[in-house]
């Protein structure tokens, strides 16, 4: 039997005569366990939010995007149509025209991207479900879907006939201009829907028919700007990424939505991190109660400890009681205090508990992941903490009580 052990979890267990101690031993478990469920939480608050803020992105950006290795545009043929639709994994795709236009509603300007679709376009995404106002382009129109802010900035509507809007894009070409209008193609397109996905694509994108942009850019039947896929339900992505590259070698740079995003996520990443650091901060202050609370212990035991190296204990033997009560406790606290954060997580994804608006209840994740992290943050804080205060006990201590 492992003696160091047995009685660390007498020590654990037992009330000191001292009232004071086993004050300060329950401030120590409390603390713990608090900070352990904190961080439990808001590391699950987090993981909610990151869903949150990406399931939007579902809808605007496809499995898999397509973008020409070099220059801005490439040639896709009929043969590449079908080399494209025989790799296996690939449910349907859509062909894509994407430039920077300007557009131009009365005196006012606003530099966005054009992006025209085809007919596959709404079976890859679900932009179509984003619009709040108006509906989805007709093919082959000069009808265009704008984000929100852009008819903010603007300030035009759907069907405004009272305000037309124009699009410009710099011509191709070399050499000197003969007048400014020679500089610009342009197109006139009346706005039919308004979609709203976040702020950011709000401002920055105006969609059309391909035809449409086809006609702006002097661009060639067979010439695009990127291919857009999705993936069937139980497709591997690694393994379409393998095909498209052998078919189509040093032809395409392939991302897919988490990397068209990469700025977004490393956003959430950082901040998920910095206050995983910050809360960690917290769990150390709060095991300077449980080294507190474990030298007042020593002390308190002082005369049980002479009478433990009287009968033969080794000073390392009695450090190693105290290491291993403060990591029971250490552990037992964190133990309680995830539980404890799983079931206020678990009360707020079924019950609602904390709303951030009337109709919208604070994102929550639970990732068993989490779980780990709080367990061995705590674990191996708490074995630093318990070996500090360990520390304290010296072979003078002993013998002079």
């Amino acid at each position: 039997m492992n003696v160091s052990l047995y009685i660390a979890k007498r020590y654990l267990f037992a009330k000191s005569s001292n009232n004071a101690i086993n004050i300060m031993s329950i401030i120590a478990s409390g603390g713990v366990i608090v900070a352990a469920s904190a961080l439990f939480i808001v590391l699950s608050g987090f993981a909610g939010l990151k869903d949150f803020s990406l399931q939007f992105s579902s809808f605007a950006d496809p499995d898999l995007k397509l973008l020409p290795l070099e220059g801005k545009s490439f040639m896709f043929s009929e043969d590449d149509m079908l080399s494209l639709k025989a790799i296996d994994g690939i449910e349907v795709y859509s062909q894509i025209i994407e430039e920077r236009v300007a557009i131009r509603s009365e005196n006012k300007n606003l530099l966005a991207t054009l992006k025209g679709v085809d007919l596959n376009f709404l079976k890859v995404t679900h932009l179509d479900s984003m619009v709040t106002s108006g509906s989805w382009i007709m093919p082959e129109s000069h009808q265009v879907v704008a984000g929100d802010g852009i008819s903010n900035n603007l300030s035009f509507g759907v069907f405004d006939v009272l305000k037309p809007l124009t699009l410009y894009v710099a011509k191709p070409g070399k050499g000197q201009l003969s007048s400014a209008s020679g500089a610009y193609n342009s197109v006139s397109v009346t706005n039919v829907g308004i979609f709203n996905i976040n702020e950011a694509l709000n401002k920055e994108y105006i969609f059309s028919d391909i035809y449409l942009a086809k006609d702006l850019l002097n661009y060639s039947e067979n010439q695009i700007s990127a291919l857009e896929l999705k993936l069937n339900s139980n497709a591997n992505e690694i393994s379409v990424r393998e095909q498209i590259n052998s078919i189509f070698k040093n032809r395409f740079t392939i991302k897919n939505r988490a990397q068209l995003n990469d700025e977004l996520y490393k956003m959430l990443n950082t901040e998920n991190l910095a206050v995983y650091l910050i809360f960690t901060l917290v769990i150390i202050i709060a095991l300077f109660n449980v080294i507190g609370a474990i030298i007042m212990m020593i002390l308190d035991k002082k005369q049980s400890l002479n009478t433990l190296f009287s009968l033969g204990a080794e000073a390392k033997t009695i450090k190693r009681v105290f290491f291993l009560q403060g990591s029971l406790m250490t552990i037992l606290s964190g133990v309680i205090g995830v539980t404890l954060g799983l079931v206020i997580v678990l009360l707020q994804s079924r019950f609602d508990l904390v709303m951030l608006t009337p109709s919208l209840p604070y994102p929550v994740k639970f990732q068993f992941i989490n779980i780990i992290v709080v367990l061995a943050t705590i674990f191996f804080l708490g074995i630093v903490a318990s070996r500090i205060a360990s520390q304290r006990i010296t072979k003078n201590l002993i013998i002079n009580s």
